[in-house]
C-alpha cells in the first residue's frame, strides 16, 4: 500500500513554530534531525541532563498548557545555533541556544511575553546526548495520514490545519485510519525503513489554531464522537537511515 510524502516538518524548540523542510536525512535508531532539541521548562521539571529521561509535556511551555505560545513566531538556524523569535507588542530576539547566556536571554524574553500564563520560572533546556524532548519516549518520528485528517474535517464541517498535529511527515494516498492498525508494521519511506510503534492519542494542543492561538475546535471530542477513538497519526522508529524527500513514496509493508 503506497502513499506520497506531502510535507516534512521539524520542531527545534518543543511547542514552538513548525519549520517546513524539503528533505530530511534520518539515522537508524535516532530521532528526526534537529527536532525537539530544546524545551522551555515552566517551573522545575526534574529533568536531569546527566540522566535524561522522558518528562510530561505539561512541564514545558507547550500549546496543551499555554495556547498563547502559538502567537510567537520562531526560527532556528541549525548552522549557527541562533534561535530567532518575535511576538506581537514585543521587540524580537535572536539568541544563541548553544550558550548558557543565550538560553537565559530567551527564557527572560519568553517570561515577559507569556507573563501571567506561565507557572514558574522559565528555563531553556538543551537535550543531552541522544535524548530529545518528544511527547512519547517510544516514537522517533511521527506521521499523519491526510486521508484520516480529511475524515475529521468532514466531521467538524471545516478545514483543520494539519499543523495542529505537529507531525514530522504528512502522507497522502493511504486509506483513512489505516495507521491505527499498523503497530509493528514496516514502512519504506524514501531511502529509509521504519517500524510503526503505535497510533498517536491526541490532546488539547490540537484545539489551538496555530495562527491565532485560539481554542476553536474540540478535536479530541470530535474524534471520539465521530470515530469512537481519539487517535490521529502514528509514531515510528527508524530501522534503516537515509534521505526522505517531498514526493517520496511511503510504502506500507515494505
Amino acid at each position: 500500500m503506497s502513499g506520497l510524502v506531502q510535507s516534512i516538518w521539524r520542531y527545534p524548540v518543543k511547542g514552538f513554530t513548525p519549520e517546513p523542510l524539503e528533505a530530511a536525512d534520518l539515522v537508524a535508531g535516532r530521532y528526526m534531525p534537529c527536532d525537539r532539541l530544546f524545551a522551555v521548562e515552566d517551573g522545575p521539571s526534574g529533568f536531569d541532563p546527566a540522566h535524561p529521561a522522558h518528562i510530561s509535556k505539561q512541564k514545558f511551555t507547550v500549546l496543551a498548557k499555554i495556547a498563547e505560545v502559538a502567537l510567537i513566531r520562531t526560527r532556528y538556524d541549525e548552522a549557527s545555533g541562533v534561535f530567532s523569535a518575535a511576538a506581537p507588542g514585543h521587540p524580537p530576539i535572536a539568541a544563541d541556544l548553544a550558550t548558557e547566556p543565550g538560553r537565559e536571554a530567551l527564557a527572560a524574553w519568553l517570561s515577559d511575553v507569556l507573563a501571567d500564563e506561565i507557572s514558574g520560572p522559565l528555563k531553556v533546556l538543551p537535550a543531552s546526548g541522544a535524548h530529545r524532548f518528544t511527547d512519547d519516549e517510544e516514537g522517533f518520528v511521527s506521521l499523519i495520514n491526510l486521508a484520516s485528517l480529511a475524515e475529521l474535517e468532514r466531521k467538524v464541517g471545516r478545514r483543520v490545519d494539519p499543523r495542529r498535529f505537529r507531525a514530522n511527515f504528512y502522507v497522502r494516498g493511504w486509506p483513512a485510519w489505516i495507521e491505527n492498525s499498523l503497530t509493528d508494521e514496516t514502512l519504506r519511506i524514501g531511502e529509509t525503513q521504519m517500524r510503526m510503534v503505535k497510533p498517536i492519542t491526541r490532546c488539547v494542543a490540537t484545539h489551538v489554531d496555530p495562527d491565532t492561538g485560539e481554542k476553536d475546535i474540540d478535536v479530541v471530542r470530535s474524534l471520539f464522537e465521530g470515530f469512537g477513538h481519539t487517535l490521529l497519526g502514528v509514531y515510528a522508529r527508524v530501522l534503516r537511515g537515509g534521505r526522505v524527500r517531498l514526493g517520496d513514496r511511503a510504502l506500507i509493508g515494505a
